[in-house]
């Protein structure tokens, strides 16, 4: 007769003699995403410092063509209507600030040189999408408008719920590739700028000198636009979005979609 006190027999316990255990299987519940492929990462880290220069040095230019001490007569760029002005770029507490006044050359340079690395950056960066597919993830769909709307209201706080994305939800999806049009047109705008005489049909084509250097301005404002939003999000989205355009991988939910199962997927 077994003692009540008596210790079972391990090698007769459940697990051993092929009883089910009442013991629940461990699973996982994060993974490791790969995110970003290490050519996009550097080419967005490139394009940092290269677009900050070039905004910079632009606005170097910008003041010998504006409201300075000499007064030129083409005094440009404002927000009005009529002889209202309401807003005039920039007043000239933010020229002194900065210490811009009578350093034109030295935008010029700047600006000129950056130049050739901007664009053979976004060259490389739109071949290098295209040919690996993951243009797939950035192109927007027949959902990005009504998604980028809901995540919008979420982020104003008047709504709850965020849509269900992959690698982009449907805002980042348009607000990126405006983005990539923006830095076609600043190149074309540009171009059109620095050699109006060369590619008179390039400046023709854009409407003219002035108009070119209007296009050209204006698509400025949009990314000095993008580039604040952009920083403030990515500062609301916490260390695991920033850490995926260093390292490459993001950490996600065991049930939040695979992207490497959707790029499996692709022809």
């Amino acid at each position: 007769m077994k003692s009540p006190h008596q210790q079972p027999d391990p090698r007769k316990t459940p697990s051993a003699t092929g009883e089910a255990a009442d013991v629940p299987e461990a699973s996982a519940s994060i993974r490791l995403e790969r995110k970003h492929p290490l050519a996009i990462r550097w080419m967005h880290w490139v394009n940092f410092p290269v677009l900050f220069t070039m905004i910079w040095s632009g606005i170097l230019i910008y003041w010998n063509d504006s409201d300075n001490p000499y007064q030129h007569a083409h005094r440009v760029y404002r927000i009005g209507v009529g002889r209202l002005t309401v807003v005039r770029f920039f007043p000239d507490w933010f020229y002194t600030l900065l210490h811009v006044p009578y350093h034109v050359t030295l935008g010029l340079s700047y600006h000129f040189f950056f130049m050739w690395i901007f664009a053979l950056n976004g060259v490389a960066w739109v071949l290098y999408t295209w040919i690996s597919g993951e243009w797939r993830f950035l192109l927007p769909d027949r959902r990005s408008l009504r998604d980028a709307i809901q995540v919008t209201l979420v982020d104003l706080h008047l709504r709850k719920g965020l849509p269900r994305q992959t690698k982009y939800n449907g805002a980042q999806r348009i607000a990126y590739t405006s983005c990539v049009l923006m830095g076609a047109v600043m190149l074309l705008t540009g171009l059109a700028i620095y050699k109006p005489t060369q590619l008179h049909w390039l400046t023709s084509a854009l409407g003219g000198y002035e108009m070119a250097r209007w296009i050209h301005f204006w698509t400025t404002m949009g990314f000095v636009g993008f580039f604040g939003i952009h920083v403030v999000q990515v500062a609301l989205a916490g260390w695991n979005n920033f850490r995926a355009m260093v390292s490459g991988f993001e950490v996600q939910r065991a049930e939040s979609p695979s992207l490497e199962a959707e790029r499996s997927r692709w022809p």
